[in-house]
């Protein structure tokens, strides 16, 4: 693969890396799933879990993606036989996921605007639901395309086929090194003005304070776990596709240790801000913060507006700051996401990577619209909590068994990953991944499955649940096998050749 893009620069991966992991899900996840679990004391298995999970799995992926230097179909193929599905099941789940993630993020666009005059008034939850999403009543239905979000969701696609269109270095590399500075310049400013309301102490006080007694509780340490593995952007494709632009020469675990670092980092910032707001919110309103925590799309498009609603001052700008962080976290993690079939594409049909954008990319725009119509909302909730819950914990659960147990590749990646990095990897690194990872990923899958087959999801009904969760979460393990099956001789051949040449 000598013609294979390049990064230009170590910190142009880096910041592509970053800007990957750092999405949605820190702003508006993290917050509250420390605060229910421990508050403080949380920290301590969420640290924990970064280090035996997260971060190996990251030097694991950037090892693979830098030794193999392919797609990850190709990649696992060359594991051995009976193991390229697994790539296209990861890049599967990463389609879906590319066909909603953008809605939110067009959501962002239009309220970054709605931030100049207010519009959700007074009660921003109904004007979510019925002036501004157009919410059928019952799942299922579609109700037509709603054109507040259709003409936002246009142009984010613009801008994410754009940057793809432009390649690599000329394209992904030069988005991440304007985004994620500016994000972190961003959502600065919003922490520094969070810490100066009134009750912004109380509310860093209800994020910060440990409650000890969680820490034997072992659904928290499962938490940890979780928000580690779903914030990482570890499992599907990601990290696999962009290590495998690295030059020969590249510094893998330091790379790893900084991704992961740098993610939580993040993470912690937004609990400051959020919490911070948050407690100002209870002080307005005279109840304890406990009462006003939310996580996801609440939080962003109901609690925040109403927070601004009490800003004293400056709160246009607050607001335009906030929604302006979830668009540029959105377009990073979506421009990454893409990227992973994009490149999967080019290789397995043997085509330019701007007939891969356009049609892989095309193929996702026009999926996303079921996401803009009146029933979006619904469909998008149904299949976020399906593919996350029943494809990335899945397939990630299968990955690393697949390369610990069936491919015993661990001695051989550690070998190599200690050859170009000054941080050396041993045993804990392996034993982490073989063992521990398994373990945790195993039981967070039977935990599902045994929560999903007992209750239902919501309210919704089973047979939307069917159609749209189920379904959804199958269908990209069916996907995987079929892309496998559809093989042909110069497959074979490039597969070949590509295996000796990299042993």
């Amino acid at each position: 693969m000598e013609n294979r893009p390049q990064w230009g620069t170590r910190a142009g991966f880096v910041l592509a890396a970053i800007g990957s992991a750092v999405g949605l899900g820190n702003i508006w996840r993290f917050p509250a799933v420390a605060y229910e679990n421990g508050g403080g004391a949380f920290f301590l298995p969420y640290l924990f879990a970064l280090l035996t999970a997260g971060i190996p799995i990251l030097i694991m992926e950037f090892t693979l993606g830098h030794k193999y230097r392919s797609s990850a179909p190709v990649m696992f193929s060359k594991l051995g036989k009976g193991k390229e599905w697994i790539g296209w099941w990861q890049l599967a789940i990463a389609f879906v996921i590319s066909c909603y993630y953008p809605v939110i993020v067009a959501w962002a666009s239009s309220y970054s605007i709605f931030s100049i005059n207010k519009t959700w008034g007074s009660d921003p939850g109904t004007f979510l639901m019925s002036d501004y999403l157009k919410a059928v009543e019952v799942p299922g239905e579609f109700g037509g395309l709603v054109p507040g979000v259709l003409i936002p969701l246009i142009i984010v696609w613009i801008v994410a086929l754009g940057v793809l269109f432009a390649g690599v270095k000329k394209g992904i590399e030069v988005a991440n090194k304007i985004f994620i500075p500016l994000l972190v310049v961003m959502f600065t400013l919003i922490v520094i003005r969070a810490l100066t309301l009134d009750g912004a102490v109380q509310g860093l006080e209800a994020f910060f304070k440990p409650d000890w007694s969680k820490i034997a509780d072992g659904k928290v340490w499962i938490a940890a776990y979780g928000q580690i593995f779903f914030s990482l952007s570890i499992a599907f494709a990601i990290m696999l596709t962009y290590s495998s632009y690295l030059p020969k020469k590249s510094d893998i675990t330091n790379n790893a240790f900084i991704t992961g670092f740098a993610n939580s980092s993040f993470e912690v910032l937004a609990g400051i801000g959020v919490f911070s707001a948050l407690g100002f919110m209870a002080a307005q309103q005279g109840v304890p913060v406990s009462e006003v925590v939310k996580a996801g799309i609440g939080l962003a498009f109901v609690v925040f507006p109403q927070i601004i609603n009490e800003f004293p001052a400056l709160s246009q700008l607050f607001g335009i700051l906030f929604f302006g962080s979830l668009i540029l976290a959105g377009l990073t993690s979506l421009i990454s996401i893409s990227e992973t079939y994009i490149a999967g594409l080019q290789e397995k049909f043997k085509i330019s990577r701007t007939k891969a954008v356009a049609y892989g990319g095309g193929l996702s725009a026009l999926c996303s619209l079921v996401f803009a119509t009146k029933g979006g909302i619904f469909f998008l909730d149904a299949v976020d909590y399906f593919i996350n819950s029943f494809g990335i914990t899945l397939v990630g659960l299968i990955e690393v068994i697949a390369i610990a147990w069936f491919a015993k590749e661990l001695k051989n990646l550690q070998n190599h990953a200690n050859e170009v990095s000054d941080i050396k990897i041993g045993a804990w690194w392996r034993f982490s991944l073989s063992v521990i990872t398994p373990i945790v990923l195993g039981y967070m899958m039977f935990d599902n499955i045994r929560t999903n087959l007992t209750s239902d999801y919501g309210e919704m009904s089973r047979e939307f649940l069917f159609n749209w969760g189920w379904t959804v979460a199958l269908g990209a393990i069916l996907v995987g096998v079929l892309f496998t099956l559809k093989r042909n001789k110069k497959d074979e051949v490039v597969s070949s050749t590509d295996k000796e040449g990299s042993e």
